[in-house]
């Protein structure tokens, strides 16, 4: 079974250069998924069970938090990893995603090496 990556954010060129940035891994049989709101993000986690899930925390219909507990409430998806990506840097957010059970917090604009150095550790391929 090849691994998943899904990436959630609601604007259209970010989703792009999250893409963008990790198309190298597809060459190493990793999907790459995406998604521009909450609800439609919820969906593609139940059906497709996604490995790493970078998830924006401001969406439509379902915040990035919300979305975050649901994943971690779930037996079945628990153990997908949630890195939040987001432009939100202040402590209190911080804290809430990991209230909520995010694995790790990034802020934009990220470093696109570390990025994919996360990835490739988190997946186990190498790039």
């Amino acid at each position: 079974m090849s691994k998943k990556v899904l990436i959630v954010d609601d604007e259209v060129y970010m989703r792009v250069l999250l893409k963008q940035t990790l198309e190298d891994f597809e060459d190493a049989g990793v999907e790459l998924l995406s998604a521009g709101t909450g609800p439609e993000a919820w969906d593609i986690v139940r059906a497709e069970h996604p490995d790493l899930i970078i998830l924006d925390v401001k969406l439509p219909g379902i915040s990035g938090h919300e979305l975050c507990r649901r994943i971690k409430d779930d037996t079945a998806l628990a153990n997908a990893h949630v890195m939040m990506l987001t432009a939100q840097g202040r402590e209190a957010d911080r804290e809430r995603s990991k209230e909520v059970g995010a694995d790790e917090y990034i802020t934009k604009p990220f470093e696109p090496n570390y990025l994919i150095q996360r990835t490739s550790s988190i997946l186990g391929v190498s790039v």
